[in-house]
């Protein structure tokens, strides 16, 4: 450390001045380093102190060789997938497709001697969370700050994680706005999946591993809340974040991965395309705070957006009430004058309570309409994805298949549907 001593006079009397000007990096004194924030002194340690002898030999937390990880434990559906979607994004040849594994692991530099890194392991690991602890994202649906009512914690290599968060918000936590053209169902979600999309994979590239905590997503009913244990990079602010902006990752190795995969741009534009994707939508784009150890970005649903859903659960409940005191009133002479059997009659009975007073004809497009969208639906998707049982979607189901209108092609788990839409 180089100071500056100044003889000083004041009062007749003379002293001494030591300036000690502010260093952006910390100092090693007798085999500690030593920080200073705002009028304290601290000492690194741990994690922090690691970080700060990875960055003073110019690597990075993902580029560490990590022993007990071989090539042998490499997932093979992992390594295929990142071969698919380089060569479906244009970033990868053809020639790709019959590289080994240790070809594929070369060219992204994730090997360094006789070790793969640490990035290889969340990229091609069936469980990277067994290794790194926090590794993994957790998803809750809250209705207020303290009122958890259900999560989930979705595992796997980081590929999976950002293809099952994405799928499972959109499926369970968050709810859509519907209207019907013809049999085609039309949802509206109240934030673009863009937008989530680019913010989750920006998470995942940018986290702070070596924090061991997980990504966290907060849904309420009206916001979306995204944490990442991940730090802006040394010098940055939030308005330069928020500015135009290099391309600065946190993981290089990681963010070279899900590049030439086709996840994501490398020109740090990926703050401007959730922006864009919600100007698109008709909301505001995400509050971003640094101030919580990580970065934070909360997304608003529209005044729109939440109107029309109170309107629609109004209504909903009001349908509901109203079908309630209609089924009591008919008790069962309404099924046994139909001719239908009776399990049936209780199977669209279940149905019709379920989905918010419905009438079963709506019920039966939305069935239809699911099943045409995605073949490979299973019965339990269905049902949590139009808030019924099991039972109700078998027993409509074997309806629909009796009236000719599906059928299934293939075995119960590997096969689809196939729909022939009811005639005009």
């Amino acid at each position: 450390i180089l100071v500056q001593v100044n003889l000083r006079k004041e009062g007749g009397r003379e002293y001494l001045e030591i300036v000690v000007d502010p260093y952006p990096y910390p100092i090693s004194y007798k085999g500690e380093y030593h920080l200073r924030s705002g009028s304290t002194k601290q000492e690194l340690k741990g994690a922090a102190l690691d970080k700060f002898l990875l960055r003073k030999q110019g690597k990075h937390w993902d580029s560490v060789p990590l022993p007990g990880f071989s090539v042998a434990q490499c997932s093979a559906k992992a390594v295929q997938h990142f071969k698919d979607m380089g060569l479906r994004s244009g970033r990868l040849d053809a020639s790709a497709q019959q590289d080994s594994v240790e070809a594929i692991l070369e060219k992204l530099q994730l090997t360094e001697g006789a070790y793969l890194k640490r990035s290889a392991a969340l990229i091609f690991s069936d469980a990277p969370q067994r290794l790194f602890t926090g590794a993994y994202i957790k998803v809750g649906f809250f209705v207020t700050d303290d009122d958890l009512r259900y999560q989930d914690v979705i595992e796997g290599n980081l590929f999976e994680q950002v293809e099952k968060t994405l799928e499972l918000v959109f499926f369970k936590y968050l709810k859509a706005s519907i209207r019907y053209e013809g049999l085609q169902r039309i949802e509206a979600y109240p934030f673009p999946r863009a937008a989530l999309r680019e913010a989750l994979l920006n998470a995942v590239v940018h986290k702070d591993y070596s924090a061991g905590i997980p990504i966290q997503i907060s849904v309420y009913h009206d916001r979306l809340v995204l944490w990442n244990p991940g730090q802006l990079p040394p010098d940055w602010t939030l308005a330069r974040l928020l500015g135009k902006h290099p391309s600065s990752p946190g993981n290089p190795l990681l963010a070279n991965a899900f590049f030439l995969s086709g996840y994501i741009e490398s020109w740090g534009r990926g703050i401007e395309k959730i922006a864009r994707e919600c100007q698109q939508h008709g909301i505001e784009p995400p509050v971003y705070d640094t101030g919580l150890s990580g970065l934070m970005l909360t997304f608003r649903a529209s005044a729109t957006y939440l109107s029309l859903l109170q309107k629609t659960e109004k209504e909903a409940l009001e349908r509901e009430a109203s079908g309630k005191t209609s089924g009591k009133a008919s008790g069962k002479s309404s099924g046994e004058s139909s001719g239908e059997s009776s399990g049936e009659n209780e199977g669209l009975g279940e149905m019709s309570g379920k989905v918010s007073g419905k009438s079963a004809a709506e019920t039966t497009g939305e069935i239809l309409a699911q099943l045409q969208n995605n073949p490979k639906l299973t019965i339990p998707k269905l049902a949590d994805h139009l808030g019924l049982t099991t039972r109700a979607i078998e027993k409509q189901i074997a309806r629909l298949r009796k009236a000719g209108l599906v059928q299934r092609v293939g075995s119960t788990k590997s096969g689809r549907w196939q729909v022939t839409p009811p005639a005009p």
